[in-house]
């Protein structure tokens, strides 16, 4: 195991904007005037399908919205959920210097589907900052579900006490701390770098 200290990483909402939540759902509800209340019942029925790798993104597209004839075309649509994703702030650019610093080893852990995710790391370069990603359409589980922490750990041979977990949903902080590991419920840069510092990770 190593003993080097082990930061895993949440995306949507630490680093970039959630790839595809409430919000993105809403507009392209505006966007291509369907019934949102319609298409969300269908995705909260796909979820975690969808986020654990069992449902492509073309099937999930298909089964939310073209279930019946649209005035758009499926190509449309997708493109509009990947051109959600943007940087949340100058977190990212300060992990990337956290990387340089080499005080400490990175991964990811989040919630999200095969090709947002896939095009999230390609989009912003994020296979230059961390040395895996531990995401959920990979290991067919999700956040908060505690099996997926564990398996965090094993993947990235990390004994609990060197690792921590940072999440900006409390949600997803709890199970991490029910586990007896060390966790940071993200609510800006600010804090981010002040909990580490107190953890004793140098910039």
């Amino acid at each position: 195991m190593s003993s080097t200290p082990t930061l895993f990483f949440d995306i949507g909402g630490v680093l970039l904007t959630n790839a595809w939540d409430t919000g993105s759902r809403r507009k392209a509800a505006e966007k291509f005037g369907f019934d949102y209340a319609e298409f969300q019942t269908r995705h909260e029925m796909l979820k975690t399908a969808f986020e654990t790798g069992r449902l492509s993104l073309d099937h999930y597209i298909k089964k939310t919205v073209f279930f019946r004839e649209r005035s758009f075309t499926p190509a449309d649509f997708r493109q509009f959920m990947l051109g959600q994703s943007q940087p949340i702030g100058e977190t990212l650019e300060w992990v990337r210097g956290l990387r340089k610093s080499g005080n400490c080893r990175l991964f990811t852990l989040n919630n999200e589907s095969r090709e947002l995710h896939e095009h999230r790391v390609k989009q912003f370069q994020l296979d230059s900052i961390f040395s895996g990603f531990l995401t959920s359409c990979y290991l067919g589980f999700a956040k908060p579900d505690e099996a997926i922490y564990l398996a965090a750990l094993g993947i990235a041979s990390c004994d609990r006490e060197n690792a921590i977990f940072i999440d900006d949903r409390s949600l997803n902080v709890e199970p991490a701390l029910a586990l007896g590991l060390k966790a940071h419920h993200f609510e800006g840069l600010d804090g981010l770098r002040a909990y580490l510092k107190e953890q004793g990770i140098k910039e």
